[in-house]
């Protein structure tokens, strides 16, 4: 039917085709004109004694119709080039090269050693050559099959090419960034088969990583220097194995503004669980690695933080992310009041100051106790303190809107979701803990980390001001 239409749109607005009486020639094959007879549609061509119609819709200045020859000549030193062709040519072309060029240096290797060319004669001769092997480098050319000359009297090492080495660095080092980047170790065999033509299994890629795991080890245990006065927490749950059985494990971590106004990672653990003795162990080593200056930690309300905060931290004062408080209290609203009790944490949160603050918190939770809304209530007055605390005068009003909020810590969460989900669970604590740490190392060492957060001059300035003002109150 597709052909049919076309052909008699063609036919109605086309003067210059012959009627059906005439005689044409089915030039396109047998089954064309099996197809053409079937709808009874007149040929496309004309008699084999007529002009054939030629468009050249390339060129402006040519105007010719349906059945007029061409005012100009075709040119006839036209070139077509097959992109795709030339370009695996050329890939042949650079490998075989690189090939050349290699199995040259190391012929010029085995010279050296053996302190004689091939078939030469001579007396200082320290080696004779027996022969070579064949061996495969997988590079950015694609694969190269090299020829390493075998030496007898002497041990043939190349500086070229290591003992063992089957790929080139930088083969490795794309592969080995990939895997860090979010790809599983699955895809990253399919596409080191797709692009050189070679297999990375999943044992050889875990060996390679091993030599990066160290680098992350040391940028993880690395000497805080320099102030924290805004830290940010959390914790992502994982599965791995422990004792013969798979069970949910967190990591935590822990995010400073420096002086500078300038985030930075400067913790990242493994916790059994978010409880005490995983907080306290957490803050116990960033704090021996130079951790200081903190005035203010940010995080849920999870078990034993708030504790070892005021424990550990004695200067530092707790702040409860806002939008969990409100998600926790709205879990408690019936849909038929939700509207209203969201409005009203918001105006509660939009105060100026902890005291109004306060005040206002304690009005809606009457309010919402008259509603019969006692859950919502009692949960409103228990967290409403510890998530005000961002109203205090010692912080500036233009660091309220972010420091109120775990928000700022959510972005390197949903990474490492997002690649712990690729990988399912982990064999041991090790491999989870260092592709997290890599992951987020991947993920921060952008604008991230460079770009200016906070103006830290303005907490200067209301510490000055909050001294000065405790000062002159005094009796």
């Amino acid at each position: 039917a597709f052909i049919a239409g076309r052909v008699h749109r063609r036919h109605d607005c086309d003067a210059a085709v012959p009627a059906q009486n005439e005689e044409m020639v089915l030039r396109d094959g047998t089954d064309n004109a099996r197809i053409l007879a079937h709808f009874r549609i007149p040929a496309l061509t004309w008699k084999r004694h007529g002009p054939r119609p030629v468009y050249d819709f390339h060129s402006p200045k040519q105007k010719t119709a349906i059945g007029r020859q061409e005012t100009e000549p075709r040119p006839s030193n036209i070139i077509q080039i097959d992109q795709n062709l030339l370009e695996t040519r050329l890939d042949r072309l650079v490998a075989e090269k690189v090939t050349e060029l290699l199995n040259a240096m190391l012929d010029a290797e085995a010279d050296e050693i053996a302190n004689a060319a091939r078939y030469e004669r001579t007396g200082e001769r320290r080696a004779y050559r027996a022969g070579h092997y064949g061996r495969r480098l997988t590079a950015k050319a694609g694969r190269l099959e090299l020829k390493v000359p075998k030496l007898k009297g002497a041990v043939f090492e190349s500086a070229v090419i290591e003992r063992y080495r089957r790929r080139e660095e930088s083969v490795e080092e794309a592969l080995i960034d990939m895997y860090l980047a979010g790809v599983s170790t699955r895809q990253v065999d399919d596409i080191s088969q797709l692009l050189w033509g070679e297999r990375m299994p999943s044992q050889t890629l875990s060996d390679k990583l091993k030599k990066v795991y160290g680098d992350i080890d040391a940028w993880r245990t690395r000497p805080l220097e320099g102030e924290y006065p805004y830290v940010f927490v959390d914790g992502v749950w994982h599965k791995r194995s422990w004792g013969g059985s798979v069970e949910n494990v967190s990591i935590l971590v822990a995010i400073g503004i420096n002086r500078e106004g300038h985030r930075e990672v400067i913790g990242v653990a493994e916790g059994m669980k978010e409880d005490r003795a995983s907080w306290e162990q957490f803050f116990r080593g960033m704090i021996e690695r130079g951790l200081k200056g903190v005035r203010l930690v940010v995080g849920d309300r999870c078990a034993g933080l708030v504790s070892t905060v005021n424990g550990m931290l004695p200067k530092a004062r707790y702040q409860r992310c806002m939008v969990h408080f409100m998600r926790n209290v709205l879990s408690k609203v019936p849909p038929a009041h939700r509207e209203w009790a969201s409005a009203a944490l918001k105006a509660v949160f939009a105060m100026e100051s902890q005291e109004s603050a306060l005040a206002k918190a304690g009005t809606v939770a009457a309010e919402m106790e008259s509603r019969r809304l006692r859950g919502a209530a009692n949960r409103l007055r228990e967290g409403i303190g510890e998530t005000t605390t961002y109203l205090l005068d010692e912080f500036p009003d233009g660091h309220r809107r972010r420091i109120r909020t775990n928000n700022m810590i959510e972005r390197p969460d949903r990474e490492i979701r997002r690649r712990t989900r690729v990988v399912g669970g982990f064999p041991d604590s090790n491999s989870a803990l260092m592709l997290v740490c890599a992951r987020i190392r991947y993920v921060t060492a952008s604008e991230w980390s460079t770009r200016c957060y906070l103006d830290m001059s303005r907490l200067d300035d209301t510490l000055r001001e909050a001294n000065r003002s405790s000062r002159h109150g005094r009796p």
